[in-house]
């Protein structure tokens, strides 16, 4: 159809999810490495208007509440040179013991990281 096909927002928003966090000084990697996994538990897509495939696009991260058990992030979806919003998003995370595979708290140096961000 020329457009960019409507699943694929989910994983534009894991990579930009996960740049976020890079962006902090974190590491998803190094967290699934000392025992906290991050599934997704809910994600919601609104679509306003199509993107033309091969169109280059903007997608904003905001986490509006200080991670716990839960990561809920927000997406703003625009286009290159356009105010417009193209697509609005949520996805909800639940930081996820590995081994015993239940909830449990963030870890300490995402909540820091995170605090961190949001003082700059």
């Amino acid at each position: 159809m020329g457009y960019v096909y409507y699943a694929r927002y989910l994983e534009y928003f894991e990579v930009s999810r996960t740049e976020m966090i890079r962006a902090q000084g974190l590491s998803y990697r190094e967290m699934e490495d000392s025992g906290v996994m991050l599934p997704v538990i809910h994600s919601q897509i609104e679509y306003k208007k199509p993107i033309i495939y091969d169109e280059e696009m903007q997608i904003k991260v905001m986490v509006f509440e200080k991670p716990l058990y839960r990561l809920e992030t927000f997406y703003e979806v625009k286009t290159e040179g356009s105010e417009e919003v193209h697509a609005l998003g949520e996805v909800t995370l639940c930081f996820v013991d590995k081994e015993k595979r239940k909830p449990c708290l963030a870890p300490k140096a995402f909540i820091d990281g995170m605090l961190n961000n949001a003082s700059k």
